[in-house]
């Protein structure tokens, strides 16, 4: 005899719970390890692809970390070398910045910026504090990223994971599959199958928008001849994953340096602005039309609100998380509201009633 209603809801919301627990806990620790499975996740579908073209699922796991290792070494080898420089470069030149901001202000704006204005005193009172701490800033960004030895255990374990992971993955679906209750068998299919879509759709094509338009911002803006071109490209390519955050804060940073660096050559401030303009125009109506299509049905509202709190809770594994989760919630959601629309709760006895009226009237 199966269990009743209130006492699914009892053992899933004790096992929801459990679950939340346990990652809050468990974040740093979880890290590596969730980011191997999302890494096996992207890369299954290659994997399948190269066993229905007759490579076995050994060789094809084999052939895709390869490659990837093989990327992700260019990729260290060539550009962070560079990312690193220029990231050093600007944290060091903000505090010129900053004192050519207030010598144009004190310039255009005397009457607002006298000897005891309070809008003077902060501003001197700020660049002083950039010039002090920006030794330590530089440091305290490098400690706070990673400290050398999870840093290790990132690099070594998350591959390593990833492999595994990639290798069974096709063998821990179907184990999985085999613990659903079978009451509720073709349901969790078809939620699952849903939620796959919403994550194929948005993360992957999401993931594809940001790297194209991170490589096109660096290599224009390289182009133009601006300073820090590259990790300013990179920064707003990448953002892009919040909807709106890539882009504003690219194209601010990088008119305000092309403000700072091209103030003689007005044309280039302009050719700086277009970028992001052209850039914009391209993501919005081709690239994530595209890639990542209008049946993933997140918003934008609800992701920003589920990496912020995410975020918050867990630091970068709540950030890691926090669309996978998201994604989730939108399809049970959805999938509770279309219940409800199709119950008694909403329709009543209403409809009832008047198939009942309906039959009368036939007979």
């Amino acid at each position: 005899m199966g269990l009743d209603l209130k006492k699914q809801l009892q053992y899933w919301s004790i096992g929801l719970v459990v679950l939340v627990a346990a990652m809050w806990l468990l974040g740093n620790v979880l890290l590596p390890f969730l980011a191997g499975l999302a890494i096996a996740y992207f890369l299954d579908p290659t994997a399948d692809k190269l066993e229905a073209m007759g490579m076995s699922r050994v060789w094809s796991t084999i052939t895709i970390m390869l490659l990837a290792i093989l990327i992700i070494s260019l990729f260290l080898v060539l550009l962070i070398p560079q990312l690193v420089q220029q990231a050093a470069s600007l944290v060091s030149a903000m505090p010129d910045y900053f004192q050519q901001l207030q010598a144009y202000l004190i310039e255009r704006f005397p009457s607002l910026l006298d000897q005891e204005s309070g809008i003077r005193k902060s501003l001197e009172s700020f660049v002083a504090g950039m010039r002090d701490k920006t030794g330590q800033l530089a440091n305290a960004l490098l400690a706070s990223a990673f400290s050398v030895v999870d840093a290790l255990i990132f690099i070594v374990v998350a591959p390593v994971v990833a492999f595994y992971m990639l290798l069974d993955w096709d063998r821990m679906v179907a184990t999985v599959d085999g613990w659903v209750p079978r009451d509720h068998l073709e349901t969790v299919r078809k939620l699952a199958r849903d939620i796959d879509k919403v994550l194929a759709g948005f993360v992957r094509g999401q993931l594809t928008v940001c790297l194209i338009l991170g490589a096109f911002y660096s290599i224009a803006l390289m182009v133009v001849g601006l300073q820090f071109g590259l990790i300013v490209g990179l920064v707003a390519g990448l953002l892009t994953f919040i909807p709106y955050v890539g882009s504003t804060i690219g194209g601010v940073l990088s008119i305000g340096l092309a403000l700072y660096q091209f103030w003689g050559a007005p044309e280039l401030i302009v050719a700086v602005a277009v970028i992001f303009v052209i850039g914009q125009t391209v993501e919005g109506n081709f690239l994530t039309p595209k890639l990542v299509g209008s049946s993933v049905q997140l918003h934008p509202v609800w992701l920003m609100f589920a990496l912020s709190a995410f975020g918050s809770l867990m630091g970068f594994t709540g950030m890691l998380v926090a669309v996978p989760v998201a994604a989730c919630i939108g399809v049970f959601s959805r999938f509770g509201l279309k219940q409800y629309l199709a119950g008694r709760l909403y329709l009543g006895h209403s409809v009832k009633k008047e198939k009942e009226q309906k039959d009368s009237a036939d007979v």
